[in-house]
């Protein structure tokens, strides 16, 4: 487990803004030399704390639809559901949170019918035992 002190968080919080600024940039940003910045990031990213960088494109209000599938399930442990999860590329995250549900899935689909479609998938695997779908009607941030 790494600690994370105010220049870790701050070094995050630039990245969540813009993860494809430079280490100058963010070492200007957070009051760091450069190497301190790159030193910090390497610990960050060897620690897991930061998993990767990805590029999100925003979904088009004519035609594409996101939405929130809330998943209960009989599994003992999240992580074999999760991976099988994974492998439909519309499913952009997966979440295990805390109270009634187990997983919290952020689904981004070209249209209603493939929502409906990949709900109706995951809805017949056996260790299902709901599904809730909320679909998401705006995007501030």
């Amino acid at each position: 487990m790494v600690d994370l002190d105010q220049y870790d968080q701050a070094i995050i919080a630039a990245l969540r803004q813009d993860a494809r600024q430079s280490t100058s940039a963010l070492a200007r940003q957070v009051n760091l030399s450069r190497s301190a910045v790159a030193d910090r990031l390497k610990k960050l990213e060897q620690s897991g704390i930061i998993q990767g960088y990805r590029v999100l494109l925003r979904s088009s209000a004519a035609t594409d639809v996101s939405a929130y599938f809330e998943i209960q399930h009989n599994q003992k442990s999240c992580q074999l559901l999760a991976q099988r999860l994974r492998l439909f590329p519309e499913l952009h995250s997966c979440h295990g949170i805390s109270g009634q549900i187990d997983l919290l899935i952020l689904v981004r689909a070209p249209s209603m019918q493939r929502l409906h479609q990949l709900r109706e998938e995951i809805e017949s695997w056996e260790e299902i035992n709901k599904i809730t779908t909320h679909v998401v009607m705006n995007e501030w941030f």
